[in-house]
């Protein structure tokens, strides 16, 4: 006769097959448990370094009834587009702060870019503004673009920026020179194509071949702060400074980096202490810019210079560059109405100008 029960597991082997199932499943959710706590702590304790390192500007913006009124929701999401004035600074001095508390002093800002990202998050636009632009800056008459930051602190830098193009300027960012080196050291390094080859005599002696090199953060300075080495000076400054960032945005979005928690730590250890930013750019709010933009790449970042009408003297003898107000009018038609694909193409501004 065939024994039926041959092979069928004991009530005894069914219990120790589903305890064992039961440990392995705890166990399992609480490895998920474990990992989801350190997350917690680790994002947890970068926001931290991110708010308690950077300082903030406490008064950033100018009346709001002199300012441009918000936009509507362009995107299905109800997302806005966003505009960060992005301003690059020698010194975090005493000068600095008072021009951050919206006090007139002596600074001057010394870069300046406009950084519009559509409601779409597909893309970022970086938009520099040359810092010797004769524009009209409120209730001074005309004169360079980085005045208004001696004349009125940062509400008068931005209502400069905001009555120029139209946009509202949702934050403000500063950022000393000194946070490019750190910057560019956290990461291990920025591969940075230049275009044109130079030797840095303005603030080193490093020289740089045509060609893709692979700056550390004492190269990367030089880099982006040399314009004596160049025929048309600010403007291939400014071609550099673009160059640059695009090439750093590569390297902290690679998978290298934002998989790597020690690098990532590294950065915002590192960078946060040269920023100072309005009070509403906390880390909640960069987390969440950040997600947003998970997937731009630098291939999605088009810089360009706001346009210009050259370079001249203004009547008290200053070298001064041109405004092209009807270029740039048409740029704020762009940004306003969300076309800025077109007027990139329209202008042949795929590669930068």
């Amino acid at each position: 006769m065939v024994d039926e029960s041959a092979g069928k597991p004991t009530a005894l082997q069914v219990r120790r097959r589903k305890r064992t199932a039961l440990i392995a499943i705890l166990s399992a959710l609480t490895l998920v448990v474990v990992a989801a706590v350190i997350a917690i702590v680790y994002i947890g304790s970068l926001a931290t370094t991110f708010d308690t390192k950077t300082q903030k500007i406490p008064m950033a913006f100018p009346q709001e009834s002199t300012r441009p009124s918000e936009p509507a929701p362009a995107a299905p999401d109800g997302k806005t587009p966003i505009n960060i004035l992005l301003v690059g600074t020698d010194s975090r001095g005493a000068t600095i702060e008072q021009a951050e508390a919206g006090i007139p002093s002596d600074q001057r800002s010394d870069t300046m870019l406009l950084v519009h990202i559509p409601a779409d998050r597909t893309s970022v636009y970086l938009i520099s503004i040359m810092r010797d632009l004769w524009v009209p800056i409120p209730g001074h008459g005309s004169a360079k673009v980085n005045a208004a930051l001696a004349f009125g602190g940062v509400p008068l830098m931005v209502q400069t920026v905001e009555s120029l193009l139209g946009q509202r300027i949702d934050h403000v960012v500063f950022m000393d020179f000194s946070g490019f080196k750190d910057l560019t050291n956290a990461v291990g390094g920025v591969t940075v194509d230049v275009k044109i080859p130079f030797t840095a005599g303005q603030t080193s002696n490093y020289h740089f071949d045509a060609g893709p090199q692979t700056m550390n953060g004492d190269q990367a300075l030089a880099y982006v702060r040399e314009r004596y080495a160049f025929p048309d000076g600010d403007y291939q400054r400014v071609r550099d400074q673009q160059n640059f960032i695009k090439a750093l945005v590569g390297k902290l979005a690679s998978p290298q980096t934002v998989a790597n928690p020690v690098t990532v730590a590294n950065v915002v250890n590192e960078l946060s202490p040269y920023l100072t930013v309005d009070s509403s750019l906390n880390a909640a709010a960069v987390a969440k810019l950040g997600f947003e933009l998970r997937n731009v790449r630098a291939s999605d970042i088009v810089s360009f210079t706001l346009p210009t009408s050259g370079i001249g003297w203004s009547t008290d003898g200053q070298s001064i560059v041109i405004f092209n107000a009807p270029a740039t009018s048409a740029l704020a038609t762009a940004l306003a109405k969300g076309s800025m694909p077109q007027y990139v193409k329209d202008n042949d501004l795929t590669n930068g100008n």
